[in-house]
């Protein structure tokens, strides 16, 4: 139906809403208008200084005439209740988009330094609504299927995340720094590697504070640390051990800050992400490790150019959460950061990937309201609202608030007790207090064997385990059969020990007959003697 209407902003027109009854619309000026949806109008009265006719083939025209005004009235179409209510609050929330921005700065809202207009909204007694269709999880939390699978004991949930590809790869790049370093016939076995692990999550389990060397005394040292590894061999590991090969390590150094560790990181990423799924609530912190390693990547500053492939303008919080929840997205969970990260461009980023945000605000980020650097009243909450997220103001000390950025918490409500905490708070300190990945191993492993045990005995079976190859090795090797066959000693061909486990590089000209390399009279195996008759009876 076509009339013609004032300009919006005219002192001639005057607009109820459209689902009034009557709708009453006052028209004047020479412009032309719309109205699409006559089922939404149960009357309507025209006045205008024109003749208007009500014509039922062309509708509303003008026509030049004495100005009468003309009133008219249509019928509304029977529609359902419900149906035609959400159509007049869509047409209603259309209508008024336009005029919002520029309403709410001159009506109650705020606006922040950037332009971001804030309006206030009440804080509720209770939570209302349903969950936000972004955080829906799909699928289910915990151990996958693989993991459940592949699981049978301690060992083998390690070697779920530590796979043997990675265990290989360390033990040539570590055998590669042994061979440039001098040594070389200096050889590493992956039983021995896994034993090397086993004795740093023993140290770890007892204490930290001890020192390494200590551990092998036989006055203060643990005998575990004696029948695993001599001393000396465990530090030839420690002083080669490397996760790359140095001579591809210049090349890659040029485009990757971290390539001394990259492989291996990146599998364990991925072994990771096949083996376990994460709830519907992750959470996403910086930590500050004391270092005096001479490193690329142990310090980040603004102003140095970078190879780092992040878009302009983009904040680099909000690049590294996208990063770090890349496999997680578009499955409806919520990311909870703190304010080093939350920002309102990241709110809107994770929104178009299905998943929400939750956490702290700097004072200093520009979208913030002025109420938002303003003394309130003590334990008194201030909710505003920005498209889809909303923003609490807690005055929660006297002299300090917090402010958390929420696009999980589409209403908030507020505790009824003495603090009266709005939801937004408390969820952020739930979900933000950090998760032990210990305590979560120790669930999964009771997940996908069926068996429960307290998390410091699980890390020392998981020690003992890692070490059954080494200790069958010794077995092997202190065996009768395996016998020493000396060299003939011909002047000036003492070799070095190439066995270097009790030594300090010897010579010698003794040779072992299993593998043929020369051995001190340090590192021999050492064999029982045994009378004719014993030895009669052990065959």
């Amino acid at each position: 139906m076509i009339v013609w209407l004032a300009m919006k902003d005219s002192p001639l027109l005057e607009r109820r809403p459209v689902n009034a009854s009557p709708a009453s619309v006052r028209l004047g000026g020479p412009y032309c208008g719309r109205l699409h949806d006559l089922s939404r109008l149960h009357s309507f009265e025209v006045r205008t200084p024109f003749t208007t006719k009500l014509n039922k083939d062309n509708g509303l025209q003008r026509a030049s005439g004495d100005g009468a005004p003309l009133a008219a009235t249509v019928p509304s179409v029977d529609l359902p209740s419900r149906r035609r209510q959400a159509q007049n609050t869509r047409e209603t929330q259309r209508e008024d988009a336009p005029a919002s921005h520029s309403a709410a700065a001159q009506g109650p809202g705020e606006r922040g330094k950037d332009g971001t207009v804030w309006e206030p909204v009440p804080p509720q007694s209770v939570r209302r609504g349903r969950q936000p269709s972004q955080n829906i999880l799909r699928e289910t939390a915990g151990p996958t299927l693989y993991a459940r699978q592949a699981v049978t004991d301690k060992e083998s949930a390690l070697l779920c995340l530590l796979d043997a590809r990675m265990l290989e790869h360390i033990r040539d790049c570590t055998v590669a720094q042994a061979r440039l370093a001098g040594a070389h016939a200096w050889e590493l076995s992956i039983g021995e590697l896994k034993a090397f692990i086993a004795l740093l999550y023993v140290r770890g389990a007892f204490s930290k504070n001890i020192e390494m060397e200590s551990l092998w005394s036989g006055e203060w040292g643990l005998p575990f640390f004696q029948s695993t590894m001599p001393r000396s061999r465990y530090r030839d590991i420690m002083r080669h051990l490397r996760f790359d090969r140095r001579e591809e390590r210049m090349v890659r150094l040029s485009t990757d800050k971290f390539a001394l560790a990259t492989d291996v990181w990146q599998w364990f990423v991925a072994n990771s992400i096949r083996c376990y799924r994460p709830s519907d609530n992750l959470t996403v912190d910086e930590q500050l490790f004391p270092t005096k390693a001479r490193c690329r990547f142990t310090q980040y500053m603004a102003n140095k150019r970078t190879n780092e492939a992040r878009p302009p303008g983009q904040r680099l919080g909000e690049s590294v959460v996208l990063k770090l929840v890349e496999p997680f997205m578009d499955k409806g969970r919520n990311v909870t950061v703190d304010n080093f990260f939350t920002s309102l461009s990241l709110a809107n980023s994770l929104l178009r990937r299905n998943t929400s945000l939750v956490g702290t605000m700097n004072a200093a980020r520009r979208e913030l309201p002025p109420s938002a650097h303003q003394r309130a009243e003590l334990f008194s909450s201030r909710v505003l609202k920005h498209d889809r997220t909303t923003l609490t103001i807690y005055q929660g000390k006297a002299k300090k608030n917090v402010c958390v950025l929420s696009s999980l918490h589409q209403t908030v409500a507020v505790e009824s007790d003495r603090k009266k905490k709005p939801e937004t708070v408390c969820f952020y300190n739930k979900s933000k207090c950090g998760v032990d990945t210990l305590d979560q191993m120790h669930g999964n492993i009771q997940q996908c064997t069926g068996t429960n045990i307290p998390r410091r005995a699980f890390i020392l079976e998981l020690a003992k385990e890692l070490r059954r190859d080494v200790l069958r090795a010794k077995a092997s090797s202190n065996a009768p059969e395996l016998r020493l066959l000396p060299h003939p000693q011909v002047p000036g061909n003492r070799r070095q020990c190439q066995i270097n486990r009790h030594c300090k590089k010897n010579r010698t000209t003794t040779i072992c007959c299993g593998c043929q390399k020369p051995v001190c009279g340090k590192c021999v195996a050492k064999m029982e003697s045994r009378c004719p008759a014993c030895r009669s009876k052990q065959s």
